[in-house]
């Protein structure tokens, strides 16, 4: 019984490919298009296919994770930092209330400011402060030490 003819367009990327593998002894460009062609409609391809979705959707719910782990981490710190703030700062009496509130625009104004130009920056306050109180390179062992402590 003959087989199926069909005609397909590839890329001249795929056919040079397609071409140097022919080169081989034995091998012919049908078995290598019918055997890509037998892969690619296997279900094991299916289940290749799920399984590499499967690996990514894992890596970005432990990337989820670890944002929302973050911003429980920021919430908790604002929410204390403000309950600190307001139990330790007394109330102002009614003439100083005008000027504390201009003096608090303008110092909310200039907090927008910085805000913005950290934003656009790309630099996080957070990773300064871990880099500023971060272990230096003299703060671990050295290779030297294990050989020492080895003996």
């Amino acid at each position: 019984m003959a087989k199926p003819r069909i005609n397909v367009h590839i890329t001249r990327e795929v056919w040079k490919q397609l071409d140097e593998m022919t080169k081989r002894p034995g091998v012919s460009k049908a078995a290598i298009v019918d055997a890509a062609l037998a892969s690619f409609l296997s279900p094991e391809a299916d289940d290749r296919r799920d399984a590499a979705i499967i690996k990514r959707l894992d890596r970005i719910d432990r990337r989820i994770d670890r944002v929302e782990r973050d911003m429980t981490v920021t919430a908790e710190t604002l929410a204390l930092y403000i309950r600190y703030y307001l139990t330790v700062t007394p109330p102002l009496p009614e003439q100083d209330q005008r000027a504390a509130q201009a003096l608090g625009r303008e110092r909310f104004e200039y907090f927008i400011e910085q805000l913005a130009k950290r934003l656009a920056s790309g630099k996080s306050l957070t990773a300064e402060v871990l880099d500023d109180v971060g272990p230096e390179q003299d703060h671990f062992a050295s290779a030297t030490d294990f050989a020492t402590i080895s003996k």
